[in-house]
């Protein structure tokens, strides 16, 4: 019998996560900072594209025509139940790579991403993959890849090597997955209790077996017990892609462009006395540790004149997409931790807090008299889109032509957190992208669309729906057992719910 998941975990299902750095719409903001022609995104593709919610949302809330696939017929079906609903479009099919790349009725691409998927594919499907980027990706198109890599995986390989090793070989014959992960995980723990000297060694590998324990199963299934598994250097990753045509752009993670969160300053002065691109890269990630790179790169980059690349700056749209009651003025690097600077903060966050789109260069315009300049504004912007709490806006014409393909996949969503709190995530006309939020506020946001007006009515409705599944809500770690309890606490969310969430999801358009 053939085996159609090519050594990939495919008895217990993958989360139904959403991952910011696939909507096309980012790559301006982080092309304008690095100085780079952002081209048109008229047509998009994922590969390995999971529950395929990513997918659906940038389908949904964009005007670009989306395609994709996903090896597993499940996920497809659901990716593909998600796309009818919204009416968006969207082409998602259950396709191995080799198949899927190998097709000729496919447009050709201004975007391809792959979260995540590249770490644990064949070397066979990488070749597939890097020669379907050659052929597909337009010149001036982004790729977006993100992948496992050393250094930062590097102590780890051995532990994950033994973990795949006992529950191939040593669990219980015919337990499913989630069994065989937890004995592997049980003898991990008494080898650790024998104080091995690798764990000695290697003291970080023990604090990853701990994590691994409160991850979820999931998860961890996929990320760690798949057959093929191989985090990548940059260099390598460089190499791979340049067979395609491909030059390394910047990197995804918009926090990753401003180095004084990341490096000392003599790490920074050392990587300004680098100038080749790749070896620069390869260096930084031995600063950091890093373990997961988030990249753009780009099939033909054209570079700006500083004149420019200013003009391009000032004309990103952003808005903001969290409370703003609730965004802290502190930051975290790759290794640093440090302030925002409140005198430039304060006065952006009161501009963005209307909820409604500004360009950069209306910000500088507007912050003028306090002395803020272009590039604070977007720095500033490069850190708040890092934390999800900023995005870029569409043109008020995208907006009202994916308004109605969002609001429908959203309506989907808030019927499924009825019974379900897998998917936390909604889709807005007004950013292209997705925002992320739990199943309480997806729930009154359901009531809201049922015509239940105010926290009152919004509790009575919420309460209804969990105390029929006998759920009770989790408050400072601890579960609240009478209704009275939940009740109180349904009341206190939506009052704080209707005060400083309701208007910014109305203002992004998740719902009419």
């Amino acid at each position: 019998m053939s085996d159609w998941t090519g050594g990939y975990v495919a008895d217990i299902d993958y989360t139904y996560g959403y991952y910011q750095e696939l909507n096309p719409l980012r790559v301006a903001l982080a092309f304008a900072n690095a100085g780079l022609e952002m081209p048109a995104m008229g047509t998009a593709c994922e590969l390995g594209f999971g529950q395929g919610m990513s997918a659906n949302v940038h389908a949904a809330a964009t005007v670009t025509e989306w395609h994709g696939t996903d090896f597993n017929p499940a996920q497809a079906a659901f990716a593909q139940e998600m796309a009818a609903t919204a009416g968006s479009g969207a082409r998602f099919v259950d396709q191995a790579f080799a198949d899927y790349c190998a097709r000729t009725d496919l447009p050709d691409f201004d975007f391809i991403g792959l979260h995540g998927i590249w770490s644990w594919v064949s070397d066979e499907n990488r070749a597939i993959i890097v020669d379907f980027v050659r052929r597909k990706l337009k010149v001036g198109g982004v790729l977006y890849i993100s992948y496992n890599t050393q250094p930062g995986w590097a102590p780890t390989v051995p532990l994950r090597g033994l973990l795949t090793n006992y529950a191939e070989v040593m669990a219980a014959p015919g337990a499913g997955i989630g069994n065989r992960i937890g004995a592997a995980l049980d003898f991990a723990d008494k080898l650790l209790e024998t104080n091995p000297a690798f764990f000695s060694a290697n003291p970080s590998v023990a604090n990853r077996l701990k994590l691994l324990r409160t991850q979820n199963r999931n998860y961890v299934a996929h990320e760690y017990f798949n057959r093929d598994w191989q985090p990548m250097s940059f260099a390598d990753m460089a190499e791979l892609l340049g067979e395609a045509k491909l030059s390394y752009a910047c990197s995804a993670h918009y926090v990753d462009h401003i180095e004084s969160v990341n490096m000392t300053q003599p790490q920074r002065a050392l990587l300004d006395e680098l100038p080749d691109p790749v070896f620069r890269q390869s260096v930084r990630d031995f600063m950091v540790n890093q373990q997961f790179r988030r990249d753009y790169w780009v099939k033909g980059p054209r570079r700006q004149n500083p004149l420019q690349r200013s003009e391009t700056i000032r004309r990103q749209r952003v808005i903001l997409t969290a409370p703003r009651a609730t965004i802290s003025l502190k930051v975290r690097g790759a290794t640093i931790e440090g302030g925002l600077n409140e005198a430039v903060y304060t006065p952006l966050l009161d501009i963005l807090g209307d909820y409604k789109p500004h360009t950069l260069g209306q910000l500088e315009a507007a912050l003028a008299d306090r002395k803020i300049n272009l590039l604070q504004v977007l720095e500033a912007a490069l850190i708040l889109g890092s934390r999800g709490e900023l995005a870029m806006a569409q043109s008020p014409e995208e907006i009202k032509a994916a308004t109605p393909a969002s609001q429908r996949l959203n309506q989907k969503l808030f019927e499924r957190a009825r019974a379900s709190d897998d998917t936390s995530v909604l889709a807005s006309p007004v950013t292209g992208g997705g925002l992320q939020l739990g199943r309480i506020n997806q729930l009154f946001l359901l009531a809201h669309s049922h015509g239940k007006r105010g926290a009152a009515a919004w509790t009575d409705f919420v309460w209804m729906i969990l105390s029929a599944q006998n759920h009770r809500l989790i408050k400072d770690g601890a579960t609240l057992q009478t209704a009275e309890d939940n009740v109180a606490e349904l009341q206190r969310q939506a009052q704080e719910f209707e005060a400083t969430r309701l208007p910014m999801y109305l203002a992004l358009g998740v719902l009419a």
